[in-house]
C-alpha cells in the first residue's frame, strides 16, 4: 500500500524512496556493471544504444499523444527529446544502414508493447511513470555514463550524444522542478500507487534488458567458437 502522508511526505520523495532498491538492481545489472566497470566491448555499448533507440521511439512517440493531456503535458519538454541524438550515434557507430542491421531483444519488445499500451490506454500517470523513470536516471547519470562509455572505447564526442543534455544548463534545477511538477499531479491515493507500481515495472524491465543484452553476448561468444572449431 501506499505509505505516503500528504501532510508528511511529498509524492517524489515516496517515489524515489520505493523505486531506491528497484533502481540499484538495475544498475548493478551484470551487463551494465561489466560495462561501467571496463570489462564489457564497444560491441555490447553498440547493442545497449540500439536497445534504447526502440525504447526511446516508443517513448517519444507517446509523447507526442499526451502533449495536450493536462496531467503529461507539463512533464513533456523537447530539451529532454533523445531520438535524434540516438539516431546519430548509431549512424556513427554502426553506419547508415544501421536501422537494418538492429533488432529488439525480448525484453524491449515487452517494453515498447508496454508503453504502447499506456499510450492506448490514453493513462497519463502510466505515461510519467516511464517519462520520470527514463528521463530522470539519464539526467541523473548520462554525462558520467556518456564521458566514460567515449574514454573507453576512444570515440571522442561521438556516439555519446544520447548522454548530452545541451538545452538543459542545471540538471539538477531541472530535476528539482519536475519532482515539483510531480507532487503538483492531480492523482488521488489510489492512483498515485498505479503509478509507483509503473516505475517499479519500468525498473524492472530495465533490469530484464541488461540479462537479455547479457543472454545475447553469451550466444554469440559460443556461436563464434563453434564457427572457429
Amino acid at each position: 500500500m501506499l505509505t505516503v502522508m500528504a501532510d508528511l511526505v511529498s509524492f517524489s520523495t515516496a517515489l524515489r524512496e520505493r523505486s531506491r532498491t528497484a533502481h540499484s538492481g538495475s544498475e548493478g545489472a551484470g551487463f551494465m556493471s561489466d560495462l561501467m566497470r571496463g570489462k564489457g566491448t564497444r560491441d555490447d555499448y553498440v547493442a545497449l544504444v540500439a536497445q534504447h533507440w526502440f525504447i526511446y521511439e516508443a517513448l517519444e512517440a507517446a509523447a507526442s499523444t499526451f502533449a495536450a493531456d493536462p496531467v503529461a503535458a507539463p512533464f513533456i519538454s523537447e530539451k529532454l527529446t533523445r531520438l535524434p541524438a540516438l539516431e546519430a550515434d548509431l549512424a556513427y557507430l554502426i553506419g547508415d544502414d544501421w536501422r537494418e542491421r538492429i533488432t529488439p531483444v525480448p525484453t524491449t519488445e515487452r517494453y515498447v508493447a508496454r508503453i504502447r499500451e499506456v499510450q492506448n490506454d490514453a493513462w497519463a500517470g502510466g505515461f510519467v511513470a516511464h517519462h520520470y523513470t527514463r528521463y530522470l536516471g539519464d539526467l541523473s547519470g548520462g554525462q558520467f555514463i556518456g564521458k566514460l562509455m567515449a574514454r573507453q572505447f576512444e570515440l571522442g564526442s561521438n556516439g555519446i550524444g544520447f548522454y548530452v543534455f545541451d538545452e538543459i544548463a542545471d540538471p539538477a534545477a531541472f530535476k528539482d522542478v519536475y519532482r515539483e511538477q510531480l507532487d503538483a499531479a492531480p492523482w488521488d491515493a489510489a492512483e498515485a500507487e498505479r503509478v509507483i507500481d509503473e516505475v517499479l515495472l519500468a525498473y524492472q524491465l530495465n533490469t530484464d534488458l541488461f540479462v537479455d543484452l547479457a543472454a545475447a553476448k553469451a550466444a554469440a561468444s559460443v556461436a563464434d567458437t563453434a564457427t572457429v572449431a
